[in-house]
């Protein structure tokens, strides 16, 4: 069955670019990320409320500012100041864990990505 014939009449979807697959990678990672510090790097019964609340409160500020439709629409310079407050907390939690490699490496894939993205909204 050709792929055409799957589409729906009328709607034009616009193409999934390997940009948006890294930027839904970063997004996946900063989520584990912050899964796993807040398991690993606290206490009983703190390491279950911030190992879930972290995550959750990202993935909501992504909802809200971040994603392709976002519920309250921010000024571009103010969505990248929310993106890149959530890749700082991202790389200071591998910080915190001892791998400030990582963490770098991290801050230099999310950044560069948000930036690609950001010029091109711009456009």
């Amino acid at each position: 069955m050709p792929q055409d014939s799957l589409a729906e009449p009328g709607v034009n979807r616009p193409a999934v670019t390997p940009l948006d697959l890294i930027r839904v990678v970063v997004l996946l990672v900063a989520l584990a990320t912050l899964a796993l510090w807040g398991f690993g790097s606290w206490t009983m019964p703190w390491n279950i409320v911030i190992g879930i609340g972290a995550p959750v409160i990202t993935l909501l500020v992504w909802a809200l500012f971040l994603s392709p439709r976002p519920v309250l629409h921010l000024h571009p310079f103010l969505r990248a100041l929310v993106e890149l407050l959530i890749y700082a907390g991202v790389t200071l939690a591998w910080w915190s864990m001892g791998q400030a490699g990582i963490g770098i490496g991290f801050a230099v894939v999310a950044v560069a990505a948000g930036v690609i993205a950001g010029r091109r909204s711009l456009a």
